[in-house]
């Protein structure tokens, strides 16, 4: 028998109907659901295998927990442990895998794609074969090509070989696609290097070859001038040379050294990491830059807090009149936004028409941001600038809870002002900021945008292989080797970011545990 106090589930479930809030509820999770099988359509559709399970997962865990009234809690932290996974565990996983690769230019897909666009990059015309009227078309933001073959109007791109699509035909020329926007000359002249590049497969037998287009108007047959011999995985010339698979390296080599273009991804084990040290173009700046960050990052800390520090002891004493104004003018430059305020200062500190020297140095010549220690001096002043407001608020606030009995007790002692405070206020004062500091040691370790606003991480190394300089500390480094210069080695950039998160990570370690010793004092 059901107590009186306790409602049946039927009831209970017409009391959720009869509420506004269940409908709510009920009209996000349709939209959740609806976002969800979208994506695990897509994730069938690129065979992301991973994706498609963690998706079906995640909404299995969504519905059950959103729609039932035992766990209360989890409604809580279901949306928060999905973003972690999310944007933390998985970028972390991403990043170790691809710092084992050598993902990157000329590395950027797996084989078979690697075989087709060597192929199809080694092409020629075929002899005899049609030559079709072409449209160029923007498909998605893809470039792709529409022309009538047999008698039969068909659409393909880089990716998708020549299929069948609706659209208008008028004297043998495609002149409308659904779903595509037709370029016209002056679109087609300004994606040129894109329309030239295009090879659109006639079928999904690379033999039977591809539509390619010199002028963006008449497109022909072409086939490779190379053969491969999917059984002894080799490409063959029309010389006779012959390219083998290197499997180690993902890239079909010459016994002669010469190689095809493009390669593919492969596990390099820990290649990437003694690259770091080994490569003689990159050892070199590799390890100015590890010097320089942790100077930027211990120094940064040590003069923003001491300056912070000076000013919240002086503006902390009843007797200075005014306070409560100069406390708000300090705090100002933390309110603009650090990326700003390093472009205003990359203008004032400009070696030629900058305000620092044309009007304060009466036309002075400094080079403040092309001479690496110059440049470096001026990181250093800029970041002073940034961030000692926010010393000066966390320092205001621990000198505040430190009780004034103890500094009374010292006045009774015949302590000085400056043995009070190096005794009593610096030791409790640390309690409070250390980990603080330990937080703002990490933050300054990845400065990136401070380096990359001001200087750009220049003036760069002669020789590098990528625009790298002196300025450059590990992350802005990274970024660099990543997405800079004329090849781009995400490998290579990942197991730097590696090395960034276990050197982070021990400081903080280090510096946490040091920290307990000056519990002890309270």
């Amino acid at each position: 028998m059901s107590s009186s106090t306790d409602p049946s589930p039927r009831l209970s479930h017409a009391r959720d109907l009869s509420r506004p809030g269940f409908y709510v509820k009920l009209l996000l999770m349709m939209l959740v659901n609806a976002l969800g099988v979208y994506g695990i359509m897509a994730s069938y559709g690129q065979q992301e295998w991973g994706i498609l399970f963690f998706l079906v997962l995640a909404l299995l865990v969504a519905d059950y927990v959103y729609f039932s009234k035992r766990a209360v809690p989890a409604k809580y932290l279901v949306p928060g442990l999905l973003f972690l996974i999310v944007f933390q565990l998985y970028v972390m996983a991403n990043t170790a895998f691809v710092a084992f690769t050598n993902y990157g230019d000329g590395h950027n897909d797996g084989k078979e794609p690697a075989i087709t666009q060597i192929m199809k990059t080694s092409d020629r015309r075929v002899e005899g074969t049609q030559t079709y009227p072409v449209t160029v078309l923007d498909r998605g933001g893809e470039v792709a090509f529409a022309v009538v073959h047999d008698d039969e109007l068909m659409v393909g791109d880089a990716e998708t070989p020549l299929e069948p699509a609706g659209g208008e035909v008028a004297d043998g020329r495609v002149t409308a696609v659904d779903g595509a926007e037709v370029l016209p000359i002056a679109q087609i002249q300004q994606r040129q290097s894109e329309v030239l590049d295009l090879r659109v497969s006639m079928t999904d037998n690379p033999d039977d070859g591809w539509l390619r287009t010199d002028n963006g108007t008449m497109a022909y047959v072409a086939k490779s001038l190379l053969s491969y011999d999917e059984g002894a995985d080799t490409f063959t010339d029309p010389e006779g040379k012959v390219y083998t698979a290197d499997e180690s390296r993902g890239l079909f080599v010459a016994e002669d050294g010469q190689t095809l273009s493009p390669g593919w991804r492969v596990g390099v084990g820990a290649d990437n990491f003694s690259t770091m040290f080994t490569d003689s173009r990159l050892a070199g700046p590799f390890f100015k830059a590890l010097v320089w960050t942790f100077a930027f990052a211990i120094l940064s800390v040590l003069t923003t807090f001491a300056l912070g520090l000076v000013l919240a002891v002086v503006f902390n004493d009843p007797r200075v009149k005014g306070r409560t104004f100069y406390r708000a003018m300090f705090i100002l430059p933390y309110a603009f936004p650090a990326f700003l305020a390093a472009l205003v200062w990359r203008g004032l500190l400009n070696r030629d028409f900058g305000f620092i020297n044309q009007v304060l140095l009466a036309g002075a010549q400094i080079p403040w941001l092309t001479d690496g220690t110059m440049a470096k001096l001026a990181i250093l002043g800029v970041n002073l600038w940034l961030g000692f407001p926010y010393m000066f608020l966390v320092a205001t606030g621990a000198l505040q809870s430190i009780p004034g009995e103890l500094t009374e007790a010292g006045v009774m002692d015949g302590a000085g002002p400056l043995r009070r405070f190096w005794s009593i206020t610096l030791p409790l004062l640390l309690v409070s900021v250390a980990p603080l500091l330990i937080a703002s040691f990490a933050f300054n370790f990845n400065n990136f945008s401070l380096i990359f606003m001001l200087t750009g991480g220049g003036p760069n190394y002669a020789g590098a292989p990528w625009p790298i300089g002196e300025t450059d500390i590990l992350i802005s480094m990274v970024y660099a080797i990543a997405f800079e210069g004329g090849t781009r080695q995400f490998g290579l950039a990942s197991a730097m970011s590696i090395l960034i998160f276990v050197v982070v990570g021990f400081i903080s370690w280090l510096g946490f545990r040091q920290t307990r010793k000056l519990e002890e004092i309270v």
